[in-house]
């Protein structure tokens, strides 16, 4: 894997929200959502009757647009990802059990409900797992210089390599 692909995937995997972008009848909509990842491909629980839920759920396929960036207060320091890709519900009981292991592994809250909140635990049974998967990802790097960006296809984005690990 080459160095900028790997430094992209390391910021990915230092980071937990990602901001999602769709778009319904011309009106657009953005969220913030926790997520794990495999590889590029993000996962993430959320309530199906929110507003991007509804939307993904809306058309198989739903094109989206992703960001993840920190808070900088400082230009040089600044790091991204800027995505676009495919913005889908988990079906099927394997993809949906892999997909929780993720989650959980990534966020502990997740892993045994029964010691969590009522509430909580509720959320969780109506909920539903979604993906995005990018064809595109710009990783932005000002600690490599003002305005560094490399640029990211779907065979680099799908790699194996990649795919293997994961949060």
């Amino acid at each position: 894997m080459n160095d900028r692909l790997n430094a992209a995937y390391g910021f990915l995997a230092r980071n937990h929200v990602v901001s999602l972008a769709l778009c319904r009848d011309d009106t657009p909509s953005a969220c913030s959502l926790m997520y794990a990842h495999r590889g590029f491909e993000l996962f993430w629980v959320s309530d199906p009757s929110s507003t991007h839920s509804q939307i993904i759920d809306a058309r198989a396929g739903r094109r989206a647009a992703a960001t993840i960036a920190p808070d900088y207060d400082e230009f040089a320091q600044i790091q991204g990802l800027q995505l676009s890709g495919i913005a889908s519900r988990v079906d099927g009981a394997a993809e949906m059990a892999g997909a929780m292991g993720l989650l959980a592994r990534r966020y502990h809250f997740l892993s045994d409900l029964r010691d969590r909140p009522v509430a909580l635990a509720a959320a969780m049974l109506k909920s539903r797992i979604y993906r995005f998967v990018p064809d595109r990802a710009v990783f932005i790097d000002n600690t490599l210089g003002f305005g560094n960006k490399t640029i990211f296809g779907p065979q680099e984005l799908a790699s194996d390599d990649l795919r293997k690990g994961g949060e």
